[in-house]
């Protein structure tokens, strides 16, 4: 009878070693807000990461495919359902998370007997004023957090606080800059998860070494332009500027390569 708790305990302690192993390989996600809205930036290999969920909400994930398009599906549901009963002013980010899925993540998780839902997501959400806009992350336990300014998703939450510490340092007003911390974001992010797949680290060990420094643009860069012929660049916005109720809009090939940084532009042509 003691050892139940104990049982329970320790086959969570697994589910979080198999979800953390899982997600090595997934690409990560960056948010940042700019002067007229949000960008969601990732790198995929043909399967869409980032979505449209509401009018002023937009998600991004990372994990298996059939997951995060199940959730995808529940929040779109939830959003409908909400502003169909309320009103679409009632369809905020915030209770979709907080009522909606991440009970939904939690339960899944802690019933050791079924299957968890290996994911984690980020859910943006654009202001009625400027300075109002903000995200949620929710792990894959059913955990979350609330952000403004940015916020981001990688494989552990050492590479996520190596990322966040990044962009928390960086200059960004209009779009062009936007896409250009984005983009160098996501290659600190996904730089670290491959040297600790390659170094063997465990998955909460900070490595003591350059990486806790400021890395460099061109390395960047450098990063991105050997991941592009296998990856596409994949940003979404929530354009507060867009007529209309629905703010979301995907940058087009033509309107993205217009505001690459130079040293990308190159690789695309």
């Amino acid at each position: 009878m003691y050892e139940e708790p104990y049982r329970w305990v320790e086959a969570v302690g697994n589910r979080r070693q198999y979800l953390d192993d899982q997600l090595k390989e997934g690409t990560p996600v960056v948010g940042v807000t700019y002067e007229r809205g949000i960008l969601l930036m990732t790198m995929s290999k043909g399967t869409p990461k980032l979505y449209e969920i509401y009018d002023r909400l937009a998600l991004g994930g990372m994990g298996h495919p059939a997951d995060l398009e199940k959730l995808r599906f529940n929040l779109l549901e939830m959003a409908h359902v909400e502003g169909f009963n309320r009103s679409a002013s009632d369809v905020t980010g915030s209770r979709l998370v907080k009522y909606g899925i991440a009970p939904v993540i939690k339960q899944a998780f802690e019933e050791v007997f079924k299957a968890p839902f290996i994911v984690k997501m980020l859910l943006a959400e654009l202001g009625q004023k400027s300075g109002k806009d903000g995200f949620l992350t929710i792990n894959y336990d059913g955990t979350f957090e609330e952000r403004s300014q940015s916020a981001v998703l990688a494989a552990t939450s050492v590479v996520e606080q190596k990322m966040i510490e990044y962009v928390r340092r960086q200059s960004i007003v209009s779009l062009k800059d936007a896409v250009d911390v984005s983009i160098r974001t996501w290659a600190v992010g996904d730089r670290a998860q491959r040297s600790a797949l390659e170094d063997g680290e465990g998955r909460d060990e900070a490595k003591p070494d350059s990486d806790q420094e400021m890395i460099g643009a061109e390395t960047l860069y450098a990063h991105v332009r050997r991941c592009i012929p296998e990856k596409t660049i994949e940003c979404v916005l929530l354009d507060r500027q867009v007529q209309g109720p629905s703010k979301y809009r995907a940058l087009e090939a033509d309107e993205l390569e217009a505001v690459l940084p130079t040293d990308l532009n190159p690789s695309l042509s």
